[in-house]
């Protein structure tokens, strides 16, 4: 029993340097070959951890062989678009112009249910306001809707776009995030003060508190014993003042 928890332990933390140093991806994201790969890995890491009769240098060589021959290719890939396009194949326009490429859909087994699966995920449900669409590699679809179909910009408006920032995370499950806080020019004490007005107590107490580039405080308090969660608060909280 030791032995084959150790064995797991091991097969596991190789699995997981070999999965990080392939990249991150998600597999919906994955080109085929790196979806044979990662099946292939996981195939061979499950032999050697389930029987311990089989030696655990025969799961661990192939799995590092798989991973040098995925890193040969990516490198390959990389340097040759040729070499590319083997591996990954074409993207295929699927819908030129507002017209479907029926040739192209046979070519590629694609329905037209895929089709309307797809722009329905995009949230496009007629065809009628597609101007392009493209299959990808990765088997997704990318749409360019018809001029009157896409959605105002601040750009085809003539206004001015003020500069976004990502929201900043200053509390989360209880813990202060320090280097947040001195991000957002809020010191402890004001941030405290104002967490107070939202009937919030504590650093403990609160689920999560996060500042946006508008200099809006959104927080939650934790959910208490026998009581309903508190829903979501907000309050102005400047950015650049002595709170």
């Amino acid at each position: 029993m030791p032995t084959l928890f150790v064995r797991a332990v091991i097969i596991y933390l190789m699995m997981f340097t070999v999965l990080r140093l392939m990249g991150k991806r998600q597999i919906s994201d994955m080109q085929p070959f790196d979806l044979t790969n990662t099946l292939l890995i996981a195939n061979l890491a499950s032999l050697p951890m389930a029987d311990p009769s089989i030696p655990l240098l025969y799961g661990v060589i192939p799995i590092v062989a798989l991973f040098v021959v995925h890193l040969l290719v990516a490198k390959l890939s990389l340097a040759s678009e040729g070499v590319r396009t083997a591996v990954c194949g074409s993207p295929l326009v699927v819908i030129e112009r507002g017209v479907l490429n029926e040739d192209v859909m046979r070519a590629a087994n694609y329905s037209l249910t895929d089709l309307h699966e797809q722009l329905r995920l995009k949230d496009v449900f007629s065809i009628a306001e597609v101007e392009f669409a493209i299959l990808e590699t990765n088997g997704s679809l990318s749409v360019l809707l018809k001029e009157r179909y896409q959605p105002v910009t601040n750009e085809k408006l003539g206004v001015k776009s003020a500069d976004v920032h990502p929201e900043l995370l200053l509390v989360s499950d209880g813990k202060l995030h320090r280097g947040a806080l001195s991000q957002a020019g809020v010191d402890e004490a004001g941030l405290r003060k104002e967490l107070k007005t939202l009937g919030i107590d504590s650093f403990r107490d609160c689920l999560f508190a996060s500042l946006d580039d508008r200099g809006t405080l959104h927080a939650q308090q934790k959910m208490k014993k026998n009581a309903k969660p508190v829903a979501l608060s907000a309050n102005i909280l400047s950015k650049n003042s002595d709170l």
